[in-house]
């Protein structure tokens, strides 16, 4: 199985069989080691996975579910496969769902981590970089062309991903701001012109079926989906105890100035800080980590983004690098075992960084569930999908230019750079090559093109 768009064909009419949750945990862990591409690559392989080929979900139910991952703070991608697991079996679904969208890509990491820093040798891995970034860039293009194609089926919706994209790009206001005038003018929209504002940005109208889905657009609202108090409160406290637990014991056997201590508070702090994906909140990391912690240099950071981009799973995975370099550097836990040190800042970084993204999709999901055929809240999530690929261009545009262009404007485009994203474009575009093999194909030629061109 790959990631490849399927063939164009009449779609099934048969509603396909149900899914055990063996069935499922292995797809998820298949996900965590196919998803690349940053979140607008994986939110296109869970589309092409989902609703084209397995029909778990239908197409407005998943846009429905993703128009809420993208109001909240955290990777939309990862809480998204957390939704749609949750949706089809229960917590543990969910929990399954978006721990294995991560645990491949933390435990990647780790070791890329360890052989950075204890080794320093990046020769080889630098070759393969040079190849993976501007496929990557290309993989960003197509996935907005994709998201854009679905979510943008009227003016109104092209005018608010336009007006969307100048706040970012020219005006560079945050994100925050960009949903909330989005979701007004949704909600304005609803009330106007309801016939453009409907769920999907109206994407039911377009005529595209791919069959009858597992999950379809008709489909009760199953009892554990349903909202009550009682459950909401159930994940309020348990959400409140993961996080409370592990930081009292940090405190109380290290002490509040440690560094591991520091690191939970910092990156819970960053975790609710993410709204618009990773490179919204990449500077503050940068700030706090680098700045005023001291845990890596500003050289380190920068490679650590790097790695983070070509590994899968969600690019605020670059938080792992940070604790895994921070815990070997500051001998976390005495200089004789300075890997697992690494590791364990590593791994406490991520359960930190990650743990509200379970809470807000089992917590908020029923309420999600409740709302998928009422206009008053389908309209401003459709605006706000609407917005967000605008956002998605303007970060098209800055990984172009800082992969193309590396010295800035005043000096000459990397020429090799800009062949092989024009290569991975017209593998994907044209011959619908699937990610992974474009990303291999890309870095075998960033490799070939270190050992043999003068750079």
């Amino acid at each position: 199985m790959n990631s490849t768009p399927p063939e164009k064909a009449s779609p099934s009419a048969e509603k396909p069989a149900p899914v055990s949750f063996r069935e499922a945990v292995l797809f998820w862990l298949k996900l965590g080691f196919i998803s690349f591409g940053g979140p607008a690559g994986q939110i296109a392989i869970l589309h092409q996975e989902l609703v084209e080929r397995r029909r778990w979900i239908s197409e407005r139910r998943f846009l429905h579910a993703l128009n809420y991952c993208m109001v909240l703070p955290g990777p939309e991608a990862q809480q998204l496969a957390t939704y749609i697991g949750w949706l089809m079996h229960r917590s543990w679904g969910g929990i399954v769902a978006g721990v294995l969208f991560v645990l491949p890509s933390l435990l990647i990491l780790i070791v890329l981590s360890w052989i950075y820093i204890a080794f320093g040798d990046t020769g080889l891995v630098a070759g393969l970089f040079y190849g993976i970034k501007p496929a990557v860039t290309a993989i960003v293009v197509q996935a907005a062309h994709r998201i854009g194609s679905r979510a943008l089926k009227n003016n109104w919706l092209w005018a608010i991903a336009a007006a969307s994209f100048v706040a970012v790009f020219a005006l560079q206001l945050p994100f925050p701001a960009i949903v909330a005038a989005a979701a007004l003018a949704g909600f304005a929209g609803g009330q106007i012109a309801p016939q453009h504002f409907g769920q999907g940005g109206g994407h039911g109208a377009a005529g595209q079926s791919f069959g009858p889905a597992l999950i379809d657009d008709a489909t009760p609202v199953p009892e554990h989906a349903r909202f009550s108090w009682r459950r909401l409160l159930q994940v309020g406290l348990a959400g409140g105890l993961l996080w409370l637990v592990p930081m009292g014991i940090l405190m109380a056997v290290l002490g509040w100035t440690h560094t591991l201590t520091q690191m939970g508070w910092f990156f819970t702090k960053a975790a609710l800080l993410t709204f618009g994906g990773a490179y919204a909140v990449l500077p503050y990391v940068y700030q706090g980590a680098v700045g005023h912690y001291g845990w890596l240099t500003p050289t380190q950071m920068i490679d650590g983004l790097a790695l983070g981009e070509t590994t899968p799973g969600p690019l605020i995975m670059v938080v792992a690098f940070v604790g895994f370099v921070g815990g070997y550097v500051k001998a976390v836990v005495g200089p004789e075992s300075l890997f697992l040190g690494g590791a364990l800042a590593a791994c406490l970084v991520t359960w930190f960084t990650f743990l509200p993204s379970f809470v807000f999709i089992l917590a908020g999901g029923p309420l999600v569930e409740s709302t998928h055929g009422d206009l008053k809240f389908t309209a401003p999530l459709t605006a706000i999908t609407a917005a967000v690929v605008g956002v998605i261009l303007n970060l098209a545009l800055f990984f172009g230019y800082h992969v193309l262009w590396p010295k800035g404007f005043s000096a000459r485009p990397d020429w090799i750079s800009s062949a092989i994203a024009l290569a991975a474009a017209v593998a994907l575009f044209r011959y619908k090559r699937g990610v992974i093999e474009v990303i291999a194909g890309c870095a075998v030629l960033g490799l070939l093109a270190r050992l043999t061109l003068p750079m």
